[in-house]
C-alpha cells in the first residue's frame, strides 16, 4: 500500500489530467467496428447471420413496396454471400448534401442514411434507422454493390467499410435491380464463425412465406451443405402463413378441423395483419411473429394483441354458452397448445434495439387485437361445435394447470415441514416452485455473502461443505451416508433415480455457484456428475444452471468492470479502457470475498447476471456418458490417459 501511495504522489500532473485531448470522436463507420454488439447484438454466429438478414430485408422491402418480384440469395465458397433483386436499384446520382459522393456511397458508408425515414419511398419497411447496409459494409472484409437502374449499370467496391475507388460506370445493361456481394470480416467474427447453409435457407424460406407476392431463388455451393438443405430451390408460397403453418405442424392431429387464418390489407391506413392459428396437442407449441418481414424472436406488442384477441373472443363465446368454467381460462391456457403465425406490416414500427428482436409499438397491439378479435368472433360463430370443442380443450388445460399448482404448493409445504436444516438452507418465502431458484455454494463464507445478496422471496441458498462425494466412483452405500448430498436431495424434495418426481421439485432453477478458479470448477464438476447420474430428468427438463461469477475486478477512474477469466480481462483492458491507462486489478479469491452488493449485481440478480443452462442433446448422450466415465469413473488409468492426451493444449495453469 505504501508503494502505491508513493507512485501516486510522484505522478506527473499530465498523467492525472483529463482534458479535451482525452475525448475521442469516432467518425464514419468506426463506431460499428469498435462496438459491433451495439448494432448486431454481438460477434457470434447469430450476429453473423444478422448481416445476411439486413441485406435480405432491404431486398424484401423493395418487394413489399411492389417494385421487385424476384430475389436471389446465393452462398458461395469462402463465406461469400450474394443477394440480388429485380427492384428499382439503389440511387447512384450525386447526393444533394454531399455533391462529391454518390447516393450509393452515402448509403453504404454513413450511419443513419437511407430512404426509409420519411415514408415517401416505402410505406412499410424493415429498415428504420438507416444503419443496416452500412453496418454490414463496416463488418465485411469486402463488399461489392452492383446497381442496374434505368437500364444503366454502376458498381462500387468497399473494404472494411471504406470505398475502394469511385463509382464505376458499367454502361448500358439489360437488367434492373441491386446485387450485393460481401464477405464477413474474420477480424470481427473470427476464422471459425461462418455462414450456415441451412440457417440461410430457413431465413429465405420464411421470407417467402411472409410475402406471397415474391419469389425467392436459393442457391448454395454443394460443398457448403452439411445436411438435407437443397443446393437450389425456388421458394414461392401463394398461401402465405397458412402454407407456413401447414409445413410446421406437418399433418399432426388438431383440436379443430379448420385452421383459424386470415389477413387484412392496410386497415384504416394503420397497417395490415396476417395470421394462422391452430391447436395441435401432439406438436410443440410455438408462436412465430414478424413485423415488416423481420422475425421478432422475443415477441412484443403484436403478440400480446393476438393473445388478448383469442382470449377475449373465446371467453365471450363461453359466456354466451353459459359455461361457468370459462372464467378459469387464461391466455396461457389458450396458447399452451397453440401453433401460431403472426405477421404485421406497419409504418414506423418501434423495436427494442437495433437487432429488432422485440416489437414495442403500442399501435401494433391495438391493430392486431381489434382485427383478430373480430375475425375470431365470426370464426367461432360459424361452427359452434368446433368452438365448443376448442373451449372444452382450453378448460381442461386450465383445470390441469390449477391442479398442478395446488399439488406443488402442498408438496412444497410438506417438504418444508420435513426439512431440518437450521443455519444451512436459507429458503425463499414463495410457496410455489414457479419462479424460484436455489443457489448451491461452496462453504459458509460464500453462503453468507449469497444470503445477503439474494432476493428472499424467490432465491434460496444452500452452502455445501468442501468437495462433495464423487458419485461416479463411489459405492452405492456411500451416497446414502453422505451428509452433504443427503441435505441437497432433501432440500430439492424431488428424490433421486427411479424415485425422482418432477412434480415434487421445490425450485424451478438449481444454480451451481462456485468460485471462478480450479477448485470451484472441480466442485462444479462433482455436482454436475451427481445430477447427471442421480437426477438426469432434472437436466433434461432444463432446471440445472451454472452461475458465471467474475474472477477479476477492473477499476480506472469512475469505470468499474468485471472479468470472468484471464481472456475476458485481457479483452476488457484492450477495449474498455484507454491505452496505457493505469487500471487497478483485483482478483477475487472466492465468492466469500465479494461484497454482497457485488455478488448480487454480477452473479445473482436476473437481468445483470449470466447463467449457463446445462443441456445434453440426443446426439451428445453417448459422448457425455463416455466422458463422465473416463474423467469421474472408478478407473484412474483412464483419467491419466486423458491428461496425457490433452496436456499439450494447456498454456496457463491456475494453481
Amino acid at each position: 500500500m505504501a508503494k502505491t501511495t508513493d507512485l501516486f504522489e510522484n505522478a506527473s500532473p499530465a498523467s492525472k489530467s483529463y482534458t479535451a485531448r482525452d475525448i475521442e470522436v469516432l467518425e464514419g463507420l468506426e463506431p460499428v467496428r469498435r462496438r459491433p454488439g451495439m448494432y448486431i447484438g454481438g460477434t457470434d454466429v447469430a450476429a453473423l447471420h444478422h448481416l445476411a438478414a439486413e441485406i435480405l430485408d432491404n431486398a424484401m422491402d423493395e418487394a413489399v413496396a411492389g417494385h421487385a418480384s424476384r430475389i436471389e440469395i446465393e452462398l458461395q465458397p469462402d463465406d461469400v454471400l450474394v443477394v440480388r433483386d429485380n427492384g428499382r436499384g439503389m440511387p447512384v446520382d450525386a447526393h444533394p448534401k454531399f455533391k462529391n459522393k454518390s447516393a450509393l456511397e452515402v448509403i453504404m458508408t454513413m450511419l443513419h442514411a437511407g430512404g426509409k425515414f420519411g415514408g415517401k419511398v416505402y410505406d412499410t419497411s424493415g429498415g428504420l434507422h438507416g444503419v443496416g447496409a452500412s453496418v454490414v459494409n463496416a463488418l465485411s472484409e469486402w463488399m461489392e454493390v452492383d446497381v442496374a437502374r434505368d437500364r444503366h449499370g454502376h458498381k462500387m467496391r468497399f473494404e472494411r467499410g471504406k470505398p475502394v475507388g469511385k463509382l464505376k460506370d458499367l454502361g448500358a445493361v439489360n437488367r434492373r435491380g441491386t446485387i450485393v456481394s460481401f464477405k464477413p470480416d474474420a477480424q470481427i467474427f473470427g476464422e471459425d464463425t461462418r455462414f450456415s447453409a441451412s440457417r440461410l435457407y430457413r431465413m429465405a424460406k420464411s421470407k417467402a412465406y411472409l410475402f406471397r407476392g415474391v419469389e425467392i431463388r436459393w442457391k448454395c455451393d454443394p460443398s457448403l451443405i452439411r445436411d438435407a438443405t437443397p443446393a437450389e430451390d425456388t421458394l414461392h408460397f401463394p398461401g402465405g402463413l397458412t402454407d407456413f403453418l401447414s409445413s410446421e405442424i406437418n399433418g399432426k392431429t388438431t383440436v379443430t378441423q379448420r385452421v383459424f387464418t386470415g389477413r387484412t390489407e392496410n386497415r384504416d391506413g394503420k397497417g395490415s395483419v396476417e395470421w394462422a392459428v391452430t391447436w395441435a396437442p401432439e406438436a410443440e407449441p410455438f408462436l412465430y411473429s414478424y413485423c415488416n418481414t423481420i422475425p421478432t424472436l422475443q415477441g412484443g406488442t403484436h403478440e400480446q394483441g393476438l393473445r388478448n384477441a383469442l382470449t377475449r373472443a373465446l371467453r365471450a363465446h363461453g359466456e354466451r354458452a353459459n359455461n361457468r368454467k370459462t372464467a378459469q381460462v387464461t391466455p396461457d391456457d389458450i396458447m399452451a397448445s397453440a401453433c401460431a403465425m403472426l405477421s404485421v406490416f406497419i409504418r414506423e414500427p418501434e423495436f427494442q434495439g437495433q437487432t429488432k428482436d422485440k416489437l414495442s409499438s403500442p399501435d401494433a397491439q391495438r391493430l392486431v387485437e381489434n382485427v383478430v378479435r373480430d375475425h375470431f368472433d365470426h370464426w367461432l360463430a360459424e361452427s359452434p361445435q368446433e368452438a365448443d370443442r376448442l373451449l372444452d380443450f382450453c378448460i381442461d388445460l386450465a383445470e390441469e394447470r390449477l391442479k398442478r399448482r395446488q399439488e406443488k404448493e402442498v408438496s412444497r409445504k410438506a417438504a418444508t415441514r420435513k426439512l431440518r436444516l437450521p443455519g444451512k438452507l436459507a429458503d425463499c418465502t414463495r410457496d410455489a416452485a414457479q419462479g424460484t431458484e436455489i443457489f448451491l455454494v461452496e462453504g459458509d463464507s460464500a453462503g453468507g455473502s449469497a444470503k445477503q445478496a439474494r432476493d428472499r422471496n424467490t432465491q434460496a441458498v444452500l452452502p455445501l461443505r468442501g468437495k462433495i462425494l464423487n458419485v461416479a466412483s463411489a459405492a452405492a452405500g456411500k451416497l446414502a451416508q453422505n451428509q452433504e448430498l443427503s441435505d441437497l436431495v432433501q432440500a430439492l424434495g424431488a428424490g433421486t433415480g427411479a424415485r425422482y418426481s418432477e412434480a415434487e421439485l421445490r425450485y424451478e432453477r438449481i444454480i451451481v455457484m462456485t468460485d471462478a478458479d480450479v477448485d470451484g470448477a472441480h466442485i462444479a464438476s462433482l455436482l454436475l456428475t451427481f445430477f447427471y447420474r442421480e437426477m438426469p430428468q432434472l437436466i433434461a427438463n432444463g432446471h440445472l444452471f451454472l452461475a458465471m461469477p467474475p474472477l477479476y475486478r477492473l477499476s480506472q477512474g469512475g469505470t468499474t468492470l468485471y472479468a470472468r477469466d484471464d481472456k475476458h480481462r485481457t479483452q476488457l483492458l484492450k477495449t474498455a479502457f484507454k491505452a496505457n491507462a493505469k487500471v487497478e486489478t483485483s482478483r477475487f479469491k472466492g465468492l466469500g470475498e465479494m461484497m454482497p452488493a457485488q455478488l448480487k449485481d454480477t452473479t445473482m440478480k436476473p437481468g445483470s447476471r449470466t447463467l449457463v443452462r446445462v443441456e445434453i442433446t440426443d446426439d451428445a448422450k453417448k459422448e457425455t456418458e463416455t466422458l463422465v466415465e473416463r474423467l469421474m469413473g472408478k478407473k484412474p488409468e483412464l483419467r491419466f490417459a486423458f491428461i496425457q492426451e490433452n496436456a499439450q493444449f494447456v498454456k496457463d495453469v491456475d494453481v
